[in-house]
């Protein structure tokens, strides 16, 4: 029986559970858009710029673990599409991409021409570097096995986006059904996986002796572990080994915030208490995290500089990157490794005490150095952005799907927020585009069942993206928005104070970049809006903005120069030279004798010539 080519891609995406795709129709993707329309599994959601189609789908597979697809239509409605997909590459997020292109008999190897037919142009040579696998599709014959084979490779080792180009008239086309190849994985021998596990059994071993020979060892839980399917196996990990746990920005709500051996999130904008106990263990095991400079600082041999490093990880450039500062790599898929480590440890459990001292003096840190501290009062009239996340935790629901965009939602929010067992917290950590929170929430919402997502965002980033606004009123999404106002580009206003003596430049009003009245722009969405200036109308507001079933948005107006706090930054000495300290050594400094008294090895020499 004949079908034709598009039916058959709708059908791909209903076998393999994709309920939900992303995508604006456009000539390109034409067929594939009416095939889809004719499929009643699938729903089609039309957002209003393709590079929020590739965001969504990062945030709907870290919702419900269902791999998705963006549909994308050829010439600039494939090119906008670009910063999702890096951004996928750059978390590792497992999704597909279908572009539409020209006509096949345009596309050939011999054709040096910039442009193909109409809008045509070589999409997936353009993404190959980043994406897992890219290719077109040249004969019907070839549509689905190159799905198929897409989607395994998305979901194989460490995981990421896929990009198949499919021109418009091979989607038209119709072929007999039993003409469609069908991609065939390659399977793993029973002789590789046995020796895969004699591997693990072998490195599990030496990892638990040199725990074991430890004092003060800290085990680092990266988003890795939730990619491999892994995060049910934690709990168990932090009840055999009791140790002092550390979670990367991208894991944070793979921990209850509230577990006793967990102690936060150590980095360039980590908390203070977390860097120190980071900086003083003896022993660091890192787990399916790549140690961006965002965690470790600039200089790697700065880090942890009395611990033996062990790194497990399933992608080997992340194992070499460092060689010269890790003692022991592990290439492993997270899962595995923590399965073989959990069989390891019935065999030579940790007694509950084991690292009592270590433990002791961690909660010291907890307790000397809060997440709020003073340098989080409000200034100049306003609230402080990390106080406003402390009293937020409060009025998280059971439930809560977070998501955030970047600047004071990402800095204030992963620093301070509490995410307990059932919530969740998820933002761009790799490439960190502003922008990025309203498309997560739609995402998000989405493979929720249409579920409620608050999102975090700033007036920069909400400008970047926000045409999507009208996506979740058309499909009357509860995603709630909360906006922080801070005169434009917070952040860089910071960087140019360090590095352009204060000048200004296309960051704020006055330096030409402005934002509109967000509580008009609320009610041309029919939106509700609240704002929120003071303490007062937080008390007034919040319930009201957390409770309303609608989409809606709270403006939260912060001081246009508030500082995010705790963070490594230089150190301007007296004699205008400049310092960069170790990661112990956060901003605001403290003075010389606590962070002597704070560091176990001593002070770093650099940190010795601070002069706070």
């Amino acid at each position: 029986m004949k079908v034709k080519v598009s039916d058959a891609i709708a059908g791909f995406f209903e076998k393999n559970g994709m309920n939900h795709l992303f995508g604006i129709i456009g000539a390109g993707n034409v067929h594939i858009f009416d095939s889809v329309y004719q499929n009643h599994a699938i729903e089609m959601v039309c957002v209003h710029h393709e590079q929020a189609a590739c965001m969504a789908m990062q945030t709907y597979y870290r919702t419900c673990g269902k791999v998705t697809a963006s549909i994308l239509t050829t010439g600039a409605g494939s090119s906008n599409g670009i910063t999702g997909v890096l951004s996928a590459w750059a978390d590792s997020i497992p999704c597909l991409v279908v572009s539409g292109n020209e006509n096949s008999k345009y596309i050939h190897p011999g054709n040096h021409l910039r442009m193909y037919g109409v809008q045509g142009y070589d999409s997936s040579f353009m993404v190959q570097k980043i994406t897992k696998y890219a290719n077109r599709v040249m004969t019907p014959e070839m549509t689905l096995y190159e799905l198929e084979k897409a989607l395994w490779i998305s979901l194989d080792q460490r995981p990421g986006p896929c990009w198949i180009d499919i021109p418009m008239n091979i989607q038209s086309s119709f072929i007999e059904e039993d003409e469609l190849l069908h991609f065939t994985p390659e399977t793993i021998t029973a002789e590789v996986k046995d020796k895969n596990a004699k591997y693990l059994d072998k490195v599990t071993d030496d990892i638990l002796n040199d725990l074991s020979a430890s004092k003060r060892p800290v085990i680092w839980l990266g988003h890795g572990i939730k990619l491999a399917g892994g995060e049910a196996l934690i709990s168990e990990l932090m009840k055999r080994i009791p140790a002092a746990y550390l979670v990367s920005w991208a894991g944070i709500d793979m921990v209850d915030s509230g577990h006793p051996l967990l102690y936060g999130r150590a980095g360039v904008y980590g908390q203070r208490s977390a860097n120190f106990i980071l900086q003083n263990c003896d022993y660091l095991l890192s787990i399916g995290t790549r140690l961006a400079i965002p965690q470790v600082g600039y200089d790697i041999t700065e880090l942890t500089r009395e611990a033996k490093i062990t790194v497990v990880d399933i992608d080997q450039p992340e194992l070499e990157k460092y060689s010269e500062r890790f003692n022991r790599t592990v290439q492993a898929d997270a899962k595995d490794f923590l399965t073989h480590l959990l069989k390891h440890l019935q065999q030579k459990p940790f007694a509950a005490g084991y690292f009592s001292t270590w433990i002791v003096r961690c909660n010291q840190y907890k307790a000397d150095f809060p997440w709020v501290d003073k340098e989080h009062t409000d200034t100049n009239g306003f609230i402080n952005s990390y106080r406003f996340m402390e009293r937020l935790n409060v009025c998280f629901k059971p439930n809560q799907i977070i998501v955030t965009d970047m600047g004071t939602a990402l800095l204030s929010g992963h620093q301070v927020l509490k995410i307990k067992p059932g919530q969740r917290l998820m933002t761009s950590t790799g490439l960190g585009e502003m922008g990025y929170g309203i498309p997560a929430a739609l995402g998000a919402s989405f493979a929720s069942n249409r579920g409620e997502v608050l999102c975090l965002n700033c007036d920069g980033g909400m400008m970047m993206n926000l045409q999507e606004l009208q996506t979740i009123a058309h499909y009357k999404l509860p995603v709630k928005i909360i906006i922080f106002n801070n005169d434009g580009y917070l952040m860089i206003k910071h960087t140019q104070k360090n590095i352009a003596q204060g000048r200004y430049a296309g960051v704020n009003k006055n330096s030409g970049v402005s934002c509109p009245d967000f509580s008009k722009l609320a009610f041309a969405f029919g939106f509700p809006a609240w704002q929120i200036r003071t303490w007062d109308d937080f008390d007034k507001v919040m319930d009201d903005f957390m409770n309303c079933e609608t989409p809606a948005i709270c403006e939260v107006f912060m001081d246009p120069e508030q500082y995010f706090y705790p963070k490594l930054g230089l150190s301007v000495q007296k004699d205008g030279s400049l310092i960069s300290p170790p990661l112990e050594d956060l901003s605001p400094f403290l003075d010389r004798e606590t962070m002597e008294r704070n560091m176990l090895n001593g002070l770093h020499p650099k940190s010795q010539k601070i002069e706070p």
